[in-house]
């Protein structure tokens, strides 16, 4: 039965909670009103009164909001009687150890949280599945939507030779900074920052390519796809061009293997943008397994590399937190993931932005000190590199040169028990 035809036969409301309160939840706050029997018990928010603005500003009435619980800790909402828990602070040191607490309580997660996800995300998957409970990724955001159409295409007995999603990518863009960020974007400071109010640090991740890395690590965990041997090379190319260009290069393409994740970019090397470009969507490409199926995508017009052999399906759009509720609605009708980690194959490495020195604090996802590489898990633990997701405050022992692999040596970590179990856990099944 399809979701919203079984959710006519659910009595009871499905309680949520989110844990942060920024502009992915907000975006769901503004189909809130229209969404049937989810109710928002509770808001986790370090600053419950930007919170409480934020809702008012997507959309939510004064009354709606004082019916919400604001708390500033997990810990004062664990035993409320909630079914579903987002977790949404894009932080993933703490985020993994709000997913542990949660599942602990054998409560469903949903994580908006890509960065816990692609840190320790097959160790909370599998200690979900211990506890009986889901832990998911969140539908909106690309790993999810690109996975949607992965299982679509493996149920109908396709291969699936690549997948991904598109973005605004130029090399120059990866030694971007939050204060370099928006000139990039064509804002000034005070239209981005204060009049819409933009994190500079979470837009500069979008730009200098670690976001990129992070949502193609979570699909090739949960796809068990492979990883580009260099990390990711966003070829620029428009959509018409994807079932030529997205195959393995023995097949005149520019993949290394059949079956692997890749990200395109909508502006070629002189940032001129690509024609009919997917930079806000998602796409896979699909093999012909024998010569009827190859005759049927010509027969039906479907896009195709000069052989015939490979096509293309796309979405131009993804819809970010306004189709959050898809996610919910599957929990907690279908006690089904839109999405999770079923393997370990990649990490995200750190690199250096900069020469670094002794003493320097390192400041994570889309910050001035280090960027992020897509790597093979087993690079990761072989080569004991220092994912990206564990970078932040963490304390520089020696002098590293810029664009150089950053070692989990290299750094003094202080970190929670429950990422060191969780890290431990992932490397011992290498």
């Amino acid at each position: 039965m399809y979701l919203h035809s079984k959710l006519q036969t659910r009595s009871e409301p499905i309680r949520v909670a989110f844990i942060g309160c920024g502009k992915f939840v907000s975006m769901f706050l503004a189909q809130y009103n229209q969404l049937e029997k989810i109710v928002i018990d509770t808001i986790i928010d370090i600053n419950e009164d930007q919170a409480k603005k934020n809702c008012l500003n997507s959309g939510l009435t004064k009354d709606t909001i004082s019916n919400i619980n604001f708390v500033n800790s997990l810990d004062q909402a664990l035993d409320r009687n909630i079914e579903i828990f987002i977790e949404a602070t894009g932080n993933p040191i703490i985020g993994t150890v709000h997913a542990k607490k949660i599942i602990d309580k054998k409560k469903h997660i949903i994580l908006v949280n890509v960065e816990a996800d692609i840190t320790c995300g097959k160790y909370l998957s599998d200690l979900a599945f211990k506890n009986n409970v889901v832990c998911s990724m969140a539908y909106g955001d690309q790993p999810s939507l690109i996975l949607e159409q992965i299982e679509w295409a493996r149920l109908n007995g396709f291969e699936v030779t690549c997948a991904g999603k598109g973005t605004k990518y130029h090399p120059s863009f990866e030694y971007s900074t939050p204060d370099t960020v928006w000139g990039h974007y064509g804002l000034t400071k005070e239209r981005a920052e204060n009049e819409s109010g933009m994190n500079p640090k979470m837009f500069n991740s979008f730009l200098c390519g670690d976001k990129s890395a992070i949502e193609m690590c979570a699909v090739s965990n949960a796809a068990d796809l492979k990883c580009p041997d260099n990390g990711l090379t966003f070829p620029a190319i428009g959509v018409y061009d994807i079932a030529k260009t997205m195959i393995p290069k023995s097949e005149g393409g520019v993949i290394d293997y059949d079956g692997q994740v890749e990200v395109i970019s909508s502006i070629d090397l002189d940032k001129k943008d690509v024609p009919h470009d997917l930079r806000w969507g998602v796409y896979i490409v699909l093999k012909a397994q024998n010569e009827y199926v190859k005759n049927c995508f010509k027969d039906y017009g479907m896009v195709t590399d000069p052989s015939g052999n490979y096509s293309a399906i796309w979405r131009p759009y993804h819809y970010v937190g306004l189709e959050l509720a898809q996610s919910i609605y599957s929990v907690a009708l279908d006690n089904k993931a839109t999405g999770f980690t079923k393997n370990y194959n990649a990490d995200v490495a750190a690199i250096a932005k900069k020469d670094l020195k002794i003493g320097d604090k390192l400041d994570g996802e889309g910050g001035f000190c280090a960027r992020g590489r897509l790597i093979t898990s087993q690079k990761s633990k072989k080569e004991n590199i220092l994912p990206l997701g564990l970078s932040d405050n963490a304390i520089v022992k020696k002098n590293i040169n810029k664009d150089e692999l950053i070692k989990l040596s290299d750094v003094e970590l202080n970190l929670p028990k429950e990422v060191i179990d969780a890290r431990e856990y992932q490397y011992n099944l290498i």
